[in-house]
C-alpha cells in the first residue's frame, strides 16, 4: 500500500531540503471503496492535514492515490494516511522495512534540513582514533611532569585497574604517548588510508583519559607543547591527514584553572571565591562543596554552557574553538554533545566555521541524531547551523546483531532507517566505530566476551583462547569489510588493526603493541588485510557517496550495493557469508562484474562458503 523506500511511493527518497516538493502516493485494493484519502504530518505541534487525490487505477483490484508535501521549515515530521472508506476510516501506519500497515502505531519520519555542505576532505576517507597516553611515545620526553602522576617506566606494563586505598579510581597511571610520538608514526597511518586523526582530548588534565580539562588554552605537558602541536598537524597536512580534537566542553575539572578545587594552580578558582571570575560558569547549590556534577562526579563540575563569559571564552573570536583550529585543527569531536544546549552548539558552529568554512564539526550521539529527544525536545542537530555528522553506533549495532546473532534483517533494518533519516551530507561524513575508548575492544566482543556484570577484577582476566580468538579474527574480517564499504567514513580504533583485546575502560585503553611478539601472527594478518581495507577506500570513488541499496538478506548471507551516481564510475557488490554452510547465491551476483577483494566466482563456482566474502566492481 506505501513503502517509504521505495521511488514509486514517496520521491525523493529519505531527508530533504526545505522547500522540495515530496510526492506521496498510496496504492489501495478496490475493495476498500475508498472515497477519499489525507496526508497526516505533524511537526512538533503543528499537524497538516492534506487531501490526496484519486489518480488512476493499477490493475483491476487497486487504485493510486496520490499528492504533493513542500515542508517550508527545517524540522523532523511524522506521517501517516488515513483513508474513508465503506468500514469507517483506516488509518496506513508504518511497519516493517518502511512498508505500510493497518494495525500499528508507528508513524513515518520525514528529515527536513536547511541545506548546508559537509568537509570534502573526510568524504571517502578513513578515520584514526588515537588516545594519546596508549599509542606512542618518542624519545623526546616531556621535561615538567604535574605532580601526583604515576609514570610507567616499561611501555609493555600493564595499566593500573585496581582502586586506591580509599576505594576511589583516579586514573592516575601514565606511561607517556606523546604528540611527537604520533607525528613519527604518521607513515604507518598513511599506509593504512588513515585520512583523519581523531585524537582523545589532549589539554592539560590530570587524568590519562584527559577528560577533565584543567587548562582548554594548553597541551598537557606529558603530551608536548603548543609547537608540538603545531609540528603535528603540519606534517599530517603533507600526508594528507587531518587532525580531529575532542572538545569537552560540558564540564571541566575539578582540579583546574577554572574550579581549582585542589588550590593546583596561582587562579582564583570558582571553587575558591564567589568573586571568582570563572564563578558564573558553575552552580553551586551550598557554596563551595555542594555544585552541580555530570553524572555525580564531584571531579567533574558542570558548566552553565549558555552563561555569557563561558560561551565567549570558548566561541568567541579568539576563544577555545578558534585557536585551535587556527593551529592546525582541522575540527572538533564534541563530547556528549547531546547535553551541550541548542544555543551553545549554534555559537560553536559559527564559530568553527568562521575561522575555516571546512572544519568538521563531529557529535558523540549514540542513538539516531535526527530523532534524539534532550533537553525535552527533538534536537536539531542535523538539520543545518550544528553538528556536520555524528559518531554513528548504531552501525556498529547492526553488525554485532547480524554477525553474532545471523540477524541480516536487523542489519538492514538499522541501516536503512540512518540511510532514510539522515541528511545525504551528513550521512557521507558519519563516523562509523567498531570500537572506541568507550566500549569493549571489537576482537573481544567478535570473540564471544560479554561484560555485562563483570566487576573490574573480572574483567581484568578476561582473555580470549586460542579458538575464541581465531573465530574472532574471521569475523573481523567480516566486520570491517561491512564497516568500510558503509555510508560514512569508517573509524578505526588505534590497535583494533594488530588485534588488541580488552573489557571496557580501561581495559581497552592499553599501549599500543609495537615489537609485542605476543602479536606477531595477527599483526602480519590484520595490518595486511586493513591495508587492503584502505587501499580499497581510496581507489573506489563510490564510497565516498554512492547510494546504497539492500540486495539479499536470507538465513547467513547478506548482500548490498553501493551504486554509483557518476557514470565514469564502479558501483560496488558487497557480499558476505558469516555462518559456516556454503550456499548458492548464482540468483543475485552482478552480471559482468569482477571481484577486487575477497572470493571470485565463475560460472562453475557460484557458492560462497563459511566467513567468506567478495566486493565484485560491476
Amino acid at each position: 500500500m506505501f513503502d517509504s523506500r521505495n521511488l514509486n511511493y514517496k520521491n525523493p527518497f529519505g531527508a530533504v531540503s526545505t522547500g522540495t516538493a515530496v510526492h506521496f502516493k498510496i496504492n489501495l485494493p478496490r475493495d476498500f471503496h475508498c472515497s477519499g484519502a489525507s496526508l497526516i504530518v505533524e511537526n512538533n505541534s503543528d499537524k497538516q492535514v492534506l487531501d490526496l487525490f484519486w489518480c488512476g487505477m493499477n490493475g483491476d483490484s487497486h487504485e493510486y492515490w496520490e499528492c504533493h508535501f513542500a515542508p517550508n521549515s527545517a524540522g523532523i515530521y511524522f506521517y501517516h494516511f488515513e483513508c474513508r472508506t465503506d468500514r469507517g476510516i483506516r488509518a496506513l501506519m508504518r511497519g516493517i522495512d518502511g512498508k505500510a500497515v493497518l494495525q500499528g502505531f508507528d508513524r513515518w519520519q520525514l528529515t527536513v534540513y536547511n541545506d548546508f555542505q559537509t568537509p570534502e576532505w573526510l568524504k571517502g576517507g578513513l578515520i584514526y582514533q588515537i588516545f594519546p597516553d596508549r599509542f606512542y611515545k618518542s624519545d623526546e620526553t616531556a621535561n615538567t611532569i604535574p605532580y601526583e602522576r604515576f609514570i610507567h617506566q616499561n611501555w609493555d606494563e600493564d595499566i593500573r585497574w585496581q582502586p586506591a586505598e580509599d576505594g576511589e579510581i583516579y586514573n592516575d597511571d601514565f606511561f607517556g604517548g606523546n604528540l611527537k610520538g604520533i607525528e613519527e608514526k604518521l607513515p604507518y597511518l598513511q599506509s593504512l588510508g588513515v585520512t583523519c586523526l581523531y585524537l582523545n582530548p589532549i589539554f592539560e588534565s590530570h587524568s590519562n583519559h584527559r577528560y577533565d580539562t584543567a587548562n582548554y588554552a594548553k597541551i598537557d605537558p606529558l603530551l608536548g607543547t603548543e609547537a608540538d602541536f603545531v609540528s603535528l598537524c603540519k606534517t599530517a597536512n603533507t600526508l594528507g591527514i587531518h587532525i580531529l580534537l575532542d572538545g569537552v566542553f560540558s564540564h571541566t575539572g575539578s582540579d583546574s584553572v577554572y574550579f581549582n578545587r585542589s588550590g593546583r594552580y596561582d587562579s582564583i578558582g570558582a571553587y575558591q571565591s564567589e568573586t571568582s571570575p570563572y564563578a558564573s560558569w558553575y552552580q553551586f547549590k551550598n557554596f563551595p562543596d555542594d555544585y552541580d556534577c555530570w553524572w555525580g562526579f564531584i571531579t567533574l563540575p558542570n558548566v552553565n554552557e549558555t552563561d555569557s563569559s563561558y560561551n565567549d571564552y570558548i566561541n568567541g573570536e579568539n576563544g577555545i574553538v578558534r585557536k585551535w583550529l587556527r593551529l592546525g585543527a582541522s575540527g572538533w569531536r564534541l563530547d556528549v554533545a547531546d547535553e551541550l544546549p541548542d544555543t551553545f552548539l549554534d555559537n560553536l558552529h559559527d564559530a568553527a566555521k568562521a575561522e575555516k568554512p571546512n572544519a568538521l564539526i563531529m557529535g558523540e550521539v549514540w542513538e539516531d541524531a535526527t530523532n534524539k529527544m534532550a533537553y525535552g525536545s527533538l534536537r536539531r542537530y542535523l538539520l543545518g547551523g550544528q553538528l556536520d555528522s555524528v559518531m554513528n553506533y548504531p552501525f556498529k549495532n547492526a553488525i554485532l546483531l547480524y554477525l553474532l546473532e545471523g540477524n541480516s534483517s536487523a542489519f538492514f533494518e538499522i541501516i536503512l532507517s540512518i540511510v532514510e533519516n539522515y541528511p545525504a551530507e551528513s550521512l557521507q561524513v558519519l563516523m562509523n566505530p567498531l570500537g572506541t575508548h568507550d566500549t569493549e575492544r571489537i576482537l573481544t566482543l567478535l570473540g564471544g566476551i560479554q561484560t555485562v556484570g563483570l566487576d573490574r577484577k573480572m574483567q581484568s582476566e578476561q582473555k580470549l583462547t586460542q579458538q575464541q580468538r581465531e573465530l574472532a579474527v574471521k569475523r573481523l574480517k567480516l566486520a570491517s569489510l561491512l564497516q568500510y564499504t558503509l555510508p560514512g567514513v569508517p573509524a578505526l580504533y588505534y590497535g583494533d588493526e594488530v588485534g588488541m583485546e580488552g573489557c571496557k575502560d580501561p581495559f581497552n585503553r592499553r599501549t599500543f603493541p609495537w615489537g609485542n611478539s605476543l602479536y606477531e601472527n595477527e599483526k602480519a594478518e590484520l595490518t595486511s588485510w586493513y591495508h587492503d581495507l584502505g587501499q580499497m577506500r581510496l581507489t573506489n570513488h563510490v564510497l565516498k557517496q554512492g547510494n546504497f541499496r539492500k540486495i539479499y538478506a536470507e538465513n547467513d548471507v547478506l548482500a548490498y550495493a553501493r551504486e554509483s551516481i557518476h557514470s565514469d564510475c564502479s558501483s560496488l557488490f558487497v557480499l558476505v557469508n558469516r555462518g559456516e554452510k556454503f550456499h548458492d547465491i548464482g540468483d543475485i551476483l552482478p552480471v559482468d562484474g569482477k571481484s577486487i577483494l575477497g572470493k571470485h566466482f565463475n560460472e562453475q563456482n557460484k557458492e560462497i562458503g563459511p566467513f567468506e566474502f567478495s566486493v565484485i566492481a560491476y
